[in-house]
């Protein structure tokens, strides 16, 4: 045996000997490496926005400079600042019929924070966490809680959106039920009648747990997407369609997305009190807090709905914009004979698009046998980077992939279908 070699081989726990990167992150890694080296490539994986496309609110930059002026830069409260936690209760009762105070608001550094901190509530280890794939991260946050993940498998004929009686025989054994709408990756959002089917088999099931006095079947609900809607589409909560069910529900929420302000970090949750203050615990000892002046300034430009909805009424049509542009162009690819497709979009900045091309020839013979072989093709022949839903917990050979459109200008989305036509045209 070589004793030296294997002393000297680094040790770390198991949890973080095979814990796994973001596939998202890997593959925007290598596509900005083939950018920095002057290639030209359209960047559509990351869930972000380009700041110099989409900004924030030029209020909020104002109120951020004023917070760190007036020297904001201390500890901020444990669970959030307050005049925070009570503008964002006055936003959820007044945009979002949702009703909670600000003692069941914890503030965070962005939304995940809010999420591992729901996850190290509810899950103990060894316990099933249910969540429908493809989604954003469910896998490992279920990881890091030592859980049991259950997978459904959804499908594009219900855009993705799971349904009561694909979750139904996995709810008994399951100690959290991870949902999101709208969903990343797919920009789609639960219809009314699908939700509430849902719940009622949670509030069901709970109800045959209070009997036998265990543990709660919880929903963790992550909306963070949920004031960029498009054209009609309605967001729907399970708290306000079953109210029982907020004695369950815990609400992953914040302004990442809604004011393209990724890099500002500010996210919350709310839910029933008495886990509201265990995750105020959880997050004391992890320090995941929003800094103090972003916290201030927030307060102050959610307090001024005006300033909020007519940012929120510009972003919205600026993004549908592009959705749209993605989508009309899948479909006229589609319409002329390629194995293209794509799902109308709903919300969010994401589309759901489909390459079918498993089997096809390139010009010089070889055969695209795997997704990374399409998904390859795609990045060297169209210069289009786009994200396999397996990176987000769907089967390997999965033909659909997530387009987002939050680094994109609008006259891109004209060329990236032109790059699409002439690379699929070159495939027999």
């Amino acid at each position: 045996m070589d004793t030296k070699n294997e002393l000297s081989t680094p040790q770390v726990s198991k949890l973080a000997e095979h814990i796994i990167g973001s596939e998202i992150i890997k593959l925007a890694a290598e596509v900005n490496e083939r950018i920095k080296l002057g290639e030209k490539v359209y960047n559509l994986t990351i869930g972000d926005f380009n700041p110099k496309i989409f900004p924030i609110p030029a209020e909020l930059k104002q109120y951020i400079r004023e917070a760190y002026e007036d020297d904001q830069t201390n500890y901020p409260a444990a669970d959030g600042m307050a005049e925070l936690r009570q503008a964002v209760s006055q936003l959820l009762v007044k945009r979002g019929n949702l009703n909670y105070t600000q003692d069941e608001i914890v503030i965070t550094g962005g939304a995940r924070p809010a999420i591992y901190a729901i996850f190290k509530a509810i899950v103990d280890p060894g316990d099933a966490v249910i969540f429908p794939v493809p989604s954003w991260n469910n896998n490992h946050y279920t990881y890091l809680n030592n859980a049991r993940p259950i997978l459904v498998e959804t499908s594009a004929e219900n855009n993705f959106m799971p349904r009561a009686v694909e979750i139904a025989p996995f709810l008994p054994e399951a100690s959290l039920l991870a949902l999101c709408s709208p969903l990343n990756p797919t920009g789609t959002v639960f219809s009314k009648e699908d939700l509430e089917g849902i719940c009622d088999l949670v509030l069901a099931e709970n109800r045959k747990r209070a009997l036998s006095r265990v543990k709660p079947l919880y929903v963790m609900y992550d909306q963070i997407y949920w004031p960029l809607t498009h054209s009609e589409i309605e967001h729907y909560n399970p708290v306000t369609l079953r109210p029982e069910m907020r004695d369950y529900t815990l609400f992953v929420d914040g302004i990442s997305k809604s004011l393209a302000a990724t890099g500002v970090r500010v996210g919350w949750t709310m839910g029933p009190k008495f886990v509201i203050n265990k995750i105020k615990s959880i997050l004391t000892h992890v320090g995941a807090w929003a800094p103090r002046a972003e916290q201030m300034a927030t307060a102050k430009y959610l307090n001024e709905l005006s300033l909020y909805d007519a940012y929120l009424n510009h972003i919205k049509s600026e993004i549908s914009s592009r959705l749209l542009g993605f989508y009309n162009g899948f479909q006229s690819l589609k319409a002329v004979g390629h194995k293209v497709d794509a799902i109308a979009p709903e919300a969010a900045i994401y589309l759901a698009v489909q390459f079918q091309l498993h089997g096809k020839k390139t010009v010089s013979g070889e055969v695209l046998e795997t997704t990374q072989d399409i998904t390859k093709y795609i990045l060297d022949e169209a210069k289009v980077a786009i994200v396999p839903f397996y990176a987000f917990g769907s089967s390997a050979d999965s033909s659909w992939y997530r387009l987002s459109v939050g680094t994109c200008r609008l006259e891109d989305v004209d060329e990236v279908i032109a790059n699409l036509k002439a690379a699929l045209e070159k495939l027999n």
